[in-house]
């Protein structure tokens, strides 16, 4: 029960937005996930990119805030894994269409 307290009473506990805030943060991943179900040329490669960056800096802010967050360090990291699969894909699918040569229609 001591351990129960001293959680709920720390500076990153569920009385802060050190806590709510990575807990509202779990949704990107969430999306993220989800979208690997669809087809790569749904995938804005902008949007993934911004993403990815997004969670860099968000990682990079985790670890230097004071109390360390290490909540919002692993939904970032989890974040970033997620941004650079759907990136890879999105990649993999935009560099075979460069390839294709567009038909034009005769008339």
């Amino acid at each position: 029960m001591a351990a129960m307290r001293a959680f709920w009473n720390s500076p990153v506990g569920p009385k802060t937005t050190h806590f709510w805030g990575p807990v509202a943060n779990w949704g990107f991943v969430l999306a993220g996930l989800v979208d690997t179900q669809k087809p790569p040329e749904m995938i804005s490669g902008n949007m993934t990119g911004v993403m990815c960056v997004y969670s860099g800096l968000f990682m990079r802010f985790a670890w230097m805030v004071k109390p360390r967050n290490y909540i919002l360090l692993g939904v970032h990291a989890s974040n970033e894994c997620v941004q650079l699969y759907q990136f890879q894909r999105w990649y993999r699918w935009y560099s075979t269409q460069a390839d294709v040569e567009p038909k034009i229609a005769e008339s």
